[in-house]
């Protein structure tokens, strides 16, 4: 049962992750470091993946890569069991940088750059984020201006506020960057475009007109060199522009296979899906790795006696500590097969797209859609869990040696890099109402509220995995709090009402009112992609269950789906989806549930084939 279980949790790429579960295995975790040393440790560990094969999997077979898309994400999330400085450097490295040039180049890039990217000849950064522009994307400050005497893009950082900020690689490493900047030419701007700009010259000094500071001691992740930069009219040829959906001939003139700034803007950033999916994994296995080391920690450590016996009480059999751990562990499981299933998308989509034409423009949007609702509530609860993990293991907890302190350090900036969290909620709820998703344009308030008011909007709950076991499920369930198919309908019915009540607030928006309207209805929003969010894992979770029958796996779904709502018991309450009753018999089947799961709670961690090197804490012996 056990075997059949970890079959199910590798998935599509099981081949691929025990492979890369075998190269993490390898690597040694770094101990104690002064941040240089760290810095200098993470980068020949960097090396020993890249000779391992590790970067080759996401990137072109005439590159010598593997062309798997999907594969790449995975072996990504498995270097969140190990060091989480690593995992983001090497995501840095091949995942945003190399990705770039890969997503947003021709074939000229590619044969120019991405031997080296993947051999690590070529260290690099994706220098997206500015100091004043972190979420607002489309209204960067830096300027590329082409100079069409010379031939060459001129790169400028006009004032502080457009420096690049955070930069991953930038302080120690890298020597080129994809610079994202406002691309002018013959006094018009074409909107955000990405150029590769070299950073430092062959000895490692900074390159003529460019500034490269060091942002100095973080919070976390302190083997990832994040740096600023500035660039003071940095000259570069006009090759080096990343032109797959925008060009500047030597003339010139802009041309563009996309017509319109905004289209051709939201296409571009679509193409680079794939590092918001890959964050979300990352949260994923780290969370994984606190929840082991906490339930292990809580099977073997004893406190206080029973007053029949005299014996000392093992931690987990206490109900208040099995709460805390086994919710969460059900939410890690659901929140797995959910990740699967945004892979899989990721990986068929991108194998379906050979050119900007030949991209499906609605299951494009709904990718991204689900990848930032996703990213938002994974990195949300792997924040949520490793802090309960690490009160959950006491004082012991705080401990270094006991990795709980160092993960929930270098995960904190999770939910705001790759997307700011409450940012991409707003994107998800914005995508959920009727038709919009089809619908190209700009996020003005105004906007949205004139387009749902022009659209007779009713919500259509879009079934995502396994439809016609859904469908069955909800067609013949019945009012008990464990049929399945009651569970499947409560969700959608929360996700229903909320969103058509979202609706009714926008149809009041003038073009005076429209910013109030919208600011007004924030926390309407923010429930709404949290609702649609919760639903689509619920399913995620309903379509594992139909592929391996274990009487584990189906309570955790349970736990799952009657925790959230649990948690949310509040708007059942309101709404007369729950009676007062009800809503106890949902805390009191929640209780159960954890005690026909505690016996199990071991197994259940164990199975996650986390290399014990990396999970080894003190307390779990």
């Amino acid at each position: 049962m056990t075997e059949a279980l970890r079959d199910l949790l590798d998935g599509r790429w099981a081949d691929l992750r025990r492979a890369s579960l075998d190269l993490l295995a390898k690597l040694e975790p770094a101990g104690e470091l002064s941040r240089e040393d760290y810095r200098a440790w993470v980068f020949e560990q960097l090396r020993a993946l890249a000779d391992g094969g590790h970067p080759l999997i996401g990137f072109p077979e005439r590159h010598g890569g593997r062309d798997d898309v999907g594969g790449s994400v995975v072996a990504f999330e498995v270097l969140g069991f190990g060091d989480l400085s690593l995992m983001v450097k090497a995501g840095v490295q091949w995942g945003l940088f190399g990705g770039a040039v890969q997503a947003l180049g021709t074939d000229v890039h590619h044969d120019r750059y991405l031997p080296g990217i993947m051999s690590l000849e070529l260290p690099g950064c994706f220098a997206m984020t500015e100091t004043g522009h972190g979420s607002d994307v489309q209204n960067l400050g830096t300027t590329a201006t082409y100079d069409v005497d010379a031939g060459e893009f001129v790169v400028h950082t006009p004032d502080a506020e457009s420096r690049k900020d955070y930069i991953g690689n930038a302080a120690r490493d890298g020597r080129l960057a994809v610079v994202f900047a406002q691309l002018v030419t013959g006094g018009e701007r074409h909107g955000v475009h990405a150029l590769v700009v070299p950073i430092r010259d062959a000895d490692g000094s900074p390159a003529p007109g460019v500034t490269i500071e060091d942002c100095g001691p973080k919070a976390g992740l302190n083997g990832v060199d994040n740096g600023r930069l500035a660039f003071d009219h940095v000259r570069v040829p006009r090759e080096n522009l990343l032109n797959r959906y925008g060009d500047v001939a030597p003339d010139g003139t802009y041309s563009s296979p996309i017509e319109g700034v905004g289209q051709r803007f939201f296409t571009m950033l679509g193409t680079l899906v794939r590092g918001r999916i890959s964050v979300a994994g990352g949260a994923g296995s780290a969370t994984k790795k606190a929840l082991t080391v906490a339930i292990r920690y809580a099977d073997r450590r004893r406190q206080f006696t029973r007053p029949d016996s005299g014996a000392e009480v093992v931690v987990l059999d206490y109900l208040a500590h099995q709460r805390r751990l086994l919710p969460a562990l059900a939410t890690t499981y659901a929140l797995h097969f959910a990740q699967e299933e945004l892979v899989s998308a990721l990986h068929d989509i991108t194998r379906e797209r050979t050119s900007p034409a030949d991209a499906d423009e609605r299951r494009q949007r709904e990718l991204e859609s689900r990848a930032a609702g996703l990213k938002a509530v994974a990195t949300w609860h792997a924040t949520a869990t490793i802090q309960t993990c690490r009160e959950a293991c006491g004082g012991a907890g705080y401990l270094a040696e006991n990795l709980i302190s160092g993960l929930k350090a270098d995960t904190d900036v999770f939910t705001t890099f790759e997307g700011d969290n409450t940012v991409l909620s707003q994107l998800v709820a914005k995508g959920l109402l009727t038709s919009y998703r089809d619908h190209v344009g700009d996020l003005d308030p105004w906007g949205m509220a004139r387009f749902v008011a022009d659209q007779a909007v009713g919500v259509v709950i879009e079934r995502t995995a396994a439809r016609a076991i859904i469908d069955r499920l909800v067609g013949g369930s019945s009012e008990s709090l464990l049929d399945r198919g009651w569970q499947v309908r409560q969700f959608e019915d929360r996700e229903r009402h909320v969103l058509e009540g979202l609706a009714r607030r926008l149809r009041k928006a003038t073009p005076e009112t429209a910013f109030d309207v919208f600011n007004a209805a924030q926390d309407h929003v923010l429930h709404a992609a949290r609702a649609h969010t919760d639903r689509v894992v619920l399913e995620a979770f309903v379509a594992a269950l139909d592929r391996c029958d274990d009487e584990r796996l189906a309570l955790l779904c349970d736990l799952y789906a009657l925790s959230t709502i649990e948690a949310d018991r509040a708007w059942f309450l309101e709404h007369g989806r729950l009676t007062p009753q009800r809503a106890k018999s949902v805390t009191q089947a929640v209780n159960d549930l954890c005690a026909r799961l505690r016996p199990h709670a071991v197994d259940l961690v164990d199975v996650f084939g986390i290399p014990e090197s990396w999970v080894a804490a003190r307390i779990t012996g």
